[in-house]
């Protein structure tokens, strides 16, 4: 895969590297200092409207659960090999998602074949990955989305548009420019794709700040569903807080507080399309510091954990690991050439089972 400076790709982590030029940076989110002027304002109006009507909202959803397998949605990589469509099948996995990067449009067709290579039993959402020239060029934006819908929508139903948006390495430098860019998407999808549904604003981590600006604007623009890359590793546990009072439960009601509050929610579906802790000693493929790094007993258990916490609240339809193969990270270690299942792989597994045991 291709990008360009100083956008540079780590191949061991699959992800983008921090941007070196601190210059760069700067400059960048200077331009839109008044999109953050504007957040902050937003979050001070509306955040406190979100904390009080959580409890409300955690009634109204008492009821609904999603006790089904198909809450367990699981990464896939095309660059990870054909091993994954044998361990999807033991693993009884139904809910997949794919990244698809702009910046890799040129091999669109081996990521379709990978996707069909997993079977027409399988849900799949790809992640529409953003990159700095497609943010700039609506024009190549446009002729880019509308390939890619072309090709798969016989059997994708589902897209993620962006990924990260609140990190500057993933290439958008402020929300503002993020709704610029989902809309002349979402001006794709209502002109040509009806029957596809789009979900963002893909915030990761607990920076509801972001979500918060992405969720109340005066952009014309609509989610059909809300994803979040809700990662809570850098506090251990997901049962521990954050903020005093944060833990996995909490920011869980406070997004479905925000997703009820929002106009420009379709719904109220909340996808999780991206957490897992990092594993130590997997140097460099980890994609943290070894300070935040758990075992793979601890990975597991929390992995478990984390599941449980999120399908217990009844607000988030699918959660998604992110992801089956990956060193520093994943169910599976494939280094030296070799498949090596953790732990945590059977523990998904029987997840699995278990809530099919359910329906």
């Amino acid at each position: 895969m291709k990008n360009k400076s100083p956008f540079i790709w780590d191949h061991y982590s699959d992800q983008p590297q921090v941007i070196k030029d601190k210059k760069y940076k700067r400059d960048m989110r200077k331009k839109y200092k008044f999109d953050f002027i504007k957040m902050f304002f937003t979050s001070i109006l509306v955040f406190p409207f979100g904390l009080l009507l959580q409890k409300l909202f955690i009634k109204e959803r008492e009821e609904e659960t999603f006790l089904n397998k198909n809450f367990y949605g699981l990464s896939v990589n095309l660059n990870k090999g054909d091993i994954q469509q044998q361990l999807i099948e033991e693993l009884g996995v139904k809910s997949l998602l794919m990244r698809i990067p702009l910046f890799d449009v040129d091999n669109l067709e081996k990521y379709y074949e990978f996707a069909k290579s997993f079977g027409e039993d399988k849900e799949f959402v790809i992640v529409i990955l953003q990159d700095r020239e497609n943010i700039e060029n609506h024009e190549l934006l446009r002729t880019n989305i509308t390939q890619i819908f072309s090709m798969f929508n016989s059997f994708v139903k589902e897209y993620q548009i962006g990924i990260a948006i609140n990190r500057a390495k993933w290439g958008f430098f402020a929300v503002e420019e993020y709704l610029k860019f989902y809309k002349v998407v979402e001006n794709i999808r209502d002109n040509n794709f009806n029957m596809i549904k789009l979900l963002g604003p893909s915030v990761i981590d607990f920076e509801y700040h972001y979500t918060i600006r992405a969720l109340f604007n005066n952009y014309d623009v609509q989610f059909d569903n809300l994803s979040s890359l809700l990662y809570v590793d850098r506090r251990g546990a997901p049962q521990n807080k954050q903020m005093i009072i944060f833990d996995t439960k909490n920011k869980v009601d406070l997004l479905y507080s925000l997703v009820k509050l929002s106009p420009k929610m379709k719904t109220n579906n909340i996808y999780i399309t991206e957490v897992n802790w990092p594993l130590s000693n997997t140097a460099p493929y980890a994609p943290t510091s070894e300070k935040e790094c758990v075992s793979e007993e601890d990975y597991s258990k929390y992995m478990i954990d984390y599941f449980r916490i999120v399908q217990e609240t009844g607000k988030v339809k699918k959660v998604f690991w992110h992801q089956l193969i990956a060193p520093g990270y994943g169910l599976v270690d494939n280094r030296d050439d070799e498949i090596r299942k953790t732990k945590a792989f059977y523990s998904f597994k029987e997840m699995i089972n278990q809530s099919s045991n359910k329906i």
